[in-house]
């Protein structure tokens, strides 16, 4: 493809994985006002998502590396927190990869009950929970296409003690009001159970720019890729040419911020409507808040749990947090 960012495979369906509605609707709201800003959930359509995992497997991107080796060292120890025969709650499976080590530490007859792993992303979730389903037959696995950040309709079945799962620092694309906001909702599904999650730590900056500058342009083409949407599912007309990927460490944000930047001032059409942009102007697509373990401790406790377990990688790059949400938990 003759544009700014790297060539991909060009993905395609008739099934929107998000509603074009909302997504034409928030796009619209996004270059309506600035600074322009969209939320990240957009970048997982199938293409998204294929190109997600691809960037999982990066040198340069250390988040999956380090958490999946927490994971791995430390899961019959995990295994005995979550408990057994238990309803587990993913939220934002992906490719469902990280939850493997844990199935695998359960003792005979102990593990999850059933398996909800929930995401946007449709034919993405459909083959992995197909793949999981079939390696582990002793767990129902239910996958829920939905955002797991608004209401779901969670299927029916005997009542269970609830865990969720929420890996890959997933909470740091959250501003502070929303994690919080978050954290509360899921307390509330999660009462008398408890959550596993992953948090990425504050670091030596360079070592996080490079983790969202990949040499080989995965992160770029996985940014790019919002606009390649946005053209295809909102008949918007963005020159990919004329938009560069940047990302870059905010330390007095204590985040990553992800931006598609406008390399001259052009007019682009959303649907009926046009919309200016110029040159330097850029659109938000993502953030990633980095924590210390107090202050995600204290985030937690405020939203009703009780911070228990946290395990590292031997560099201390992430951290995985056992938090329990008492029976008598109140939204």
């Amino acid at each position: 493809m003759n544009d700014n960012f790297p060539a991909l495979a060009e993905f395609r369906s008739d099934h929107a994985m998000h509603p074009a509605s909302d997504f034409e609707r928030d796009f619209v709201a996004c270059l309506s006002r600035k600074p322009h800003r969209i939320s990240p959930k957009y970048l997982y359509d199938r293409a998204g998502s294929a190109l997600f995992d691809r960037i999982c497997t990066l040198p340069e991107y250390y988040p999956t590396r380090a958490e999946q080796s927490i994971l791995t060292h430390n899961a019959t120890e995990i295994a005995k927190y979550i408990g057994p025969n238990v309803d587990l709650v993913e939220f934002g499976a992906g490719s469902l990869a990280k939850i493997r080590p844990l199935l695998d530490a359960f003792a005979p007859g102990c593990r999850p009950a059933r398996y909800l792993p929930v995401d946007i992303s449709g034919e993405h979730l459909a083959l992995a929970a197909s793949e999981l389903s079939a390696a582990y037959p002793d767990v129902a696995v239910e996958p829920i296409v939905a955002d797991y950040t608004a209401q779901i309709a969670w299927p029916d079945g005997p009542q269970r003690r609830r865990v969720g799962f929420f890996p890959g620092s997933t909470l740091g694309n959250f501003d502070a009001d929303e994690a919080l906001r978050f954290l509360k909702s899921a307390a509330t599904l999660l009462r008398g159970g408890g959550l596993l999650l992953g948090i990425d730590l504050i670091k030596e900056p360079l070592i996080l720019h490079n983790a969202y500058n990949d040499r080989d342009g995965m992160t770029a083409a996985f940014n790019g890729n919002l606009l390649r949407r946005a053209n295809r599912e909102l008949g918007a007309d963005f020159d990919l040419k004329c938009f560069r990927h940047y990302a870059f460490y905010n330390p007095s944000m204590q985040r990553i911020e992800m931006h598609l930047v406008s390399t001259r001032n052009q007019v682009v059409a959303l649907g009926a409507r046009s919309f200016v942009l110029n040159e330097g102007d850029s659109i938000h697509t993502e953030s990633s808040y980095k924590y210390s373990v107090p202050m995600f401790r204290d985030l937690a406790s405020s939203a009703g749990y009780q911070p228990k377990a946290v395990w590292f990688d031997t560099d201390r790059l992430f951290s995985v947090h056992w938090l329990e949400v008492p029976a008598a938990h109140q939204r």
